[in-house]
Order: C-alpha cells, then sequence, then structure tokens
C-alpha cells in the first residue's frame, strides 16, 4: 500500500492535473483499485472534475470528505456556514481508502501552507499522518523562489518530498522552461529532484493523454513499481 501527497506552492497550479495524470497511468496498467481522495474542498471544481474523468471507474474509490461553498481557505469556510471543522472524516476516509486500495493519491489544498483548521496547516497533517509527498511548481516567473520557499517550509515541518513536477499553466511557459524554471539550478538549491514537466492542457478529459502524460515523468522513482 502506497500513499502520496500532491501538494503545491499554491492553488490553481496543477495538483488536480498531476494526481488525474497519475490515476489516469494506474487505470491503463495496473488492475486493481485506486484510491483518490481530495482532503476538503472549498467551492467547486476537483471532486467534479474527478467524477467526471473517473465516475464511470468502478476501480477509483473517490472521497471528498468535507466541503464548503465559499472558494477560501477551510476554516474561515467553515465559519461562514457556522460549521466547526473536524478532521476525523478525512482521516477515517483517508484509512479506508488505504485498506481497499494499493495506492492512494491524495490532493491537498493550496500550498504546504494553506491552513486545514485554525492550528495546522497542510504540511502540519502531512507530517502528523506520515505521507509523503510531491510538490507541484508551476512554471511561470517566480517559480525558483515558490520552490526554495515550500521546500524549507517541508523540511521544517519535516515532510518528506519525493521530489519536484514543473507544471505549464499557460500556453506560453513551455518557451520559458529555462528561463523560468531551470532543471539544475532548482535542483542545486532545493537539493531535491525534478521529476518531469507537465505541459499546458486546454482540457484534462482525455484520459490516455494524462496517462501519456504520467509517463514521462520519473515514475520509477516517484512511486516505485509503478512504471508499467
Amino acid at each position: 500500500m502506497k500513499t502520496l501527497l500532491i501538494t503545491g506552492t499554491n492553488t490553481e497550479v496543477g495538483k488536480t492535473v498531476l494526481t488525474s495524470a497519475l490515476a489516469a497511468y494506474w487505470l491503463a496498467y495496473r488492475d486493481s483499485c485506486l484510491g483518490l481522495l481530495k482532503l476538503m474542498q472549498a467551492g467547486q471544481g476537483d471532486r467534479e472534475q474527478y467524477e467526471s474523468l473517473f465516475g464511470s471507474q468502478k476501480s477509483v474509490i473517490l472521497r471528498v470528505p468535507l466541503e464548503f461553498a465559499a472558494p477560501v481557505a477551510p476554516p474561515i469556510a467553515a465559519q461562514k456556514e457556522g460549521r466547526s471543522l473536524d478532521l476525523k472524516p478525512v482521516w477515517q476516509a483517508l484509512r479506508e481508502l488505504q485498506q481497499a486500495a494499493p495506492l492512494v493519491l491524495v490532493e491537498g489544498i493550496g500550498g504546504l501552507g494553506c491552513p486545514v483548521t485554525a492550528e495546522l496547516t497542510v504540511a502540519d497533517l502531512a507530517r502528523d499522518w506520515g505521507l509523503e509527498a510531491v510538490l507541484v511548481v508551476p512554471v511561470q516567473l517566480g517559480a525558483i523562489s515558490q520552490a526554495v520557499a515550500h521546500v524549507a517550509l517541508a523540511d521544517h515541518a519535516q515532510v518528506r518530498l519525493k521530489g519536484i513536477v514543473l507544471n505549464c499553466c499557460s500556453p506560453e511557459a513551455a518557451a520559458y522552461l529555462q528561463d523560468w524554471t531551470p532543471k539544475s539550478l532548482i535542483e542545486s538549491l532545493t537539493g531535491l529532484p525534478v521529476l518531469g514537466y507537465l505541459p499546458y492542457l486546454e482540457s484534462c478529459a482525455d484520459l490516455a493523454n494524462l496517462a501519456r502524460i504520467a509517463a514521462d515523468l520519473d515514475l520509477e522513482y516517484l512511486l516505485p513499481g509503478l512504471k508499467n
């Protein structure tokens, strides 16, 4: 049983794209269940995306244990609705998926420093629950400092980061890979391997294409035994 947290430097940086690509690869090459957990959702988007992609796949077990209407940090969203923010359902969903599937992909919220409660961040949760993580960094100006800062946060919180995946969030990003996100410099500054990059996608609806994208990553390092 393996569990991997897909986290990022911020919201809208490509966590859902990477999670979907890894899940699509698993479906293409593994004949066994896959657990898919969104820690919690504030606003709309990720659950709907996963249901659209994997809703017809009986081998994918999707759980989104906490949902809030407002697209803001969960403690603020819960406060707006007059709700308490109890992490017990999230932990129970994780344990259920870990018992049911050999691989569980956990998509985080926001960046590693995003609050999940008034006292805990995503990094704290990853440490307390023993989750290995991969960091998604968008290919944009400022990406190097974002990567360095988040790796420092992970080190401080004692989160084990497996590596970094670069994501082209815009059509022009691929042309600036060497200027905005030079692989050797990021690896030198963070001490982590860059495991590949995700191309810009206008749509994430093609499972076969998502699987091909995942195949171009260093999957053997990220998830040993996953590579076909």
